[in-house]
């Protein structure tokens, strides 16, 4: 499958307000400014990097409309409104041929439950397991040993990397993308204290992921304790996240790796939780709320709140505590110099 592309091709995949120049050949690859060849597409992203272009060495580059440079000899600059984004349209691409969607149907080695309904233009792999009741929606993709338990839901177009664990009753919307390792419908953490015994406490609800959701590997969101721990339309998970019983997440946010949700709180729509930030349980935090890498929170925060630290307090807060932090040192010695004088004049 051929991964070579025209400047004619790679100007219409982009969306490209113009181009100038012309690069010496097809270009067949995607890579960073001081790494690219000839073959390669790069692109500007970020103003800081601008000196790079001039230095760049690709066959074609994704530059803002507005951006002074001219291409060398042999080199092609595509004028886009966001080269970011327009770089991602273009890998999109690239992407589905280099990873085509497998062909329809349910491999020899899975096991699927004769009350299970699977539609016939999904993609069941090796060893998969689909439980009584479950439903695989049109287009959906299921990579080798996935489970989808009994009951379980997985939506249109779905993709499930090797691997992944969709536990009973538990809901996929469309389009969902779920990396290998991860589990959907886990047991949340309940447990209850009896007589000097900790009693488990059993975990009767699903986990809902509504449409254009993504999960990283390994990650874990626990079925609620009743009713449903839900994660909203387009909100994206990192690797290694924990998401514990109840939690609902809102529309559109992003979750980065290692970010722990205790059971019952609440997020709104287009949060972002730093990396290894936690989050403890039956908070709420409104919409547009920003969490600093390695926050720790035991507050609701109102919406639009930045807050950074541990325990955390707004991030304009936290960055003067640090700055005077550091002069701590300084201002010991101060107070060791006036108390040295004081007792010298007391003598």
């Amino acid at each position: 499958m051929t991964t070579s592309f025209t400047i004619a091709e790679l100007a219409a995949l982009t969306a490209a307000d113009a181009v100038e120049g012309a690069c010496a050949g097809p270009i067949t690859g995607v890579a960073a400014l001081a790494e690219a060849t000839s073959a390669d597409l790069s692109f500007l992203g970020n103003a800081k990097y601008a000196d790079a272009v001039a230095a760049s060495r690709a066959g074609a580059i994704l530059v803002p409309v507005a951006f002074a440079g001219k291409p060398v000899a042999g080199q092609a600059f595509l004028r886009v409104a966001n080269p970011s984004y327009a770089l991602a349209l273009f890998c999109g691409v690239l992407e589905a041929r280099l990873w085509p969607r497998p062909p329809a149907g349910i491999h020899a080695t899975a096991v699927v439950a004769p009350s299970a309904k699977i539609d016939p233009s999904a993609h069941v792999g090796p060893l998969c397991v689909i439980g009584e009741g479950a439903v695989v929606a049109a287009g959906a993709v299921l990579e080798a040993r996935c489970h989808v338990g009994p009951r379980a839901s997985v939506g249109v177009d779905c993709w499930l990397k090797p691997g992944v664990v969709v536990g009973d009753y538990c809901v996929l919307g469309a389009r969902c993308r779920i990396q290998s390792g991860a589990v959907i419908g886990s047991d949340g953490f309940g447990y209850e204290p009896v007589n000097g015994e900790i009693r488990r406490i059993p975990q009767i609800g699903n986990v809902v992921l509504e449409d254009d959701v993504e999960v990283g590997a390994n990650s874990t969101l626990d079925r609620a304790r009743f009713s449903q721990t839900v994660v909203g339309r387009g909100t994206k998970i990192d690797n290694l996240v924990q998401i514990a019983h109840n939690v609902r997440i809102g529309r559109q946010c992003l979750i980065t790796a290692q970010v722990g949700i205790a059971g019952s709180t609440t997020l709104g729509d287009h949060c972002v939780l730093g990396g290894q930030s936690g989050v403890a349980g039956h908070l709420t935090l409104g919409d547009r709320v920003k969490l600093g890498a390695q926050t720790g929170l035991f507050e609701d925060v109102p919406a639009d709140g930045f807050m950074n630290g541990t325990p955390a307090v707004p991030f304009g807060l936290e960055r003067r505590l640090v700055v005077l932090s550091r002069r701590l040192p300084d201002l010991f010695k101060k107070v060791d110099s006036l108390t040295a004088s004081l007792d010298s004049a007391k003598r």
